[in-house]
């Protein structure tokens, strides 16, 4: 059955990926759920992405933004949600440009939203990679210390999800403010949906499911990263201090066993620099501790 009273925007972040941003697109304007725009949130692409999608745009399909640089990840769904609250939508439904739904995936958010009467934080999709196995990257947390397990049964409480596939009211958005701009990439989906879990129940939606068209099916790793990439991982860890200490002395315990063990699996690799992979673990978690970005709310 056909919903057209809650208004919906998706908010797809794209940089230099004008082919699966395309392919993304399709699959929104095909969703069986009518009640939908999409905002198109372009970290200033030089790939020519705003041409390759033109007719989207003249024919007001889409509504499309150029933040005028590369903000990252973070920065740019920062400034997507901000957008897309001025335009005063009931939802945004969170999503990368990799990101391919299927055709009930909103539908099946609206039927979980109508069966909680709304009682939750935000709503998280089953993420499937391009093999329809579980993408490894975009596994929820059930809690803030263990991995969700079981991904058939539908709506399991959860603590954290990705910015693939997320599904959060606007006035959430409004109560808890945005995505950390200053993390540019990594960690800002997760202290995003953990700034929301501590306060209220969120959920995976397993009958709601994506394809995330990633590269690889694998999660961030410093310990098999080519040389040409170890320096992005400057923010992952550096960003993980905001999560981390946010949770007491218990985020303390556990972010140092994750180092631990990031640091053992560098040793024992067998990929070269070790030494310098080690080090950029030490001086992220060492700017980190005095790294404390503020949270910005839409009505700032």
């Amino acid at each position: 059955m056909t919903r057209v009273s809650k208004r919906v925007i998706a908010v797809i972040v794209t940089y230099n990926r004008k082919e699966l941003l395309k392919e993304s697109i399709e699959a929104l304007l095909n969703q069986n759920y009518e009640n939908l725009e999409i905002l198109i949130c372009d970290n200033a692409s030089t790939d020519g992405t705003k041409e390759y999608i033109y007719k989207y745009i003249e024919e007001k399909k889409i509504i499309y933004r150029n933040t005028g640089a590369n903000l990252g990840g973070a920065g740019g769904f920062n400034y997507g949600m901000r957008e897309a609250y001025k335009l005063g939508c009931d939802f945004m439904w969170i999503m990368d440009d990799d990101c391919i739904v299927h055709n009930d995936t909103l539908e099946k958010l609206i039927e979980a939203d109508e069966k909680l009467n709304g009682n939750y934080g935000f709503l998280a999709s089953k993420v499937l990679w391009k093999d329809n196995t579980i993408c490894k990257m975009n596994i929820p947390k059930k809690t803030f210390s263990t991995w969700l397990k079981d991904f058939d049964t539908d709506c399991q409480e959860i603590s954290m999800a990705s910015f693939v596939s997320l599904f959060i009211k606007s006035e959430i958005i409004k109560e808890f403010g945005l995505p950390i701009k200053e993390f540019f990439i990594w960690t800002d989906d997760w202290e995003f949906t953990r700034r929301i879990s501590r306060k209220y129940k969120c959920y995976y939606i397993s009958s709601s499911v994506v394809t995330h068209k990633s590269k690889v099916n694998i999660g961030a790793d410093i310990s098999t990263e080519d040389e040409d990439r170890l320096s992005r991982f400057n923010y992952l860890y550096r960003n993980d201090m905001v999560l981390y200490r946010r949770e007491g002395i218990k985020g303390w315990v556990l972010l140092r066993l994750r180092l631990i063990k990031h640091i053992l699996k560098i040793i024992k690799s067998n990929k070269t620099n070790k030494k310098e992979r080690i080090k950029i673990i030490c001086n992220a978690i060492k700017e980190g501790k005095n790294f404390y970005p503020e949270i910005e709310y839409v009505g700032d």
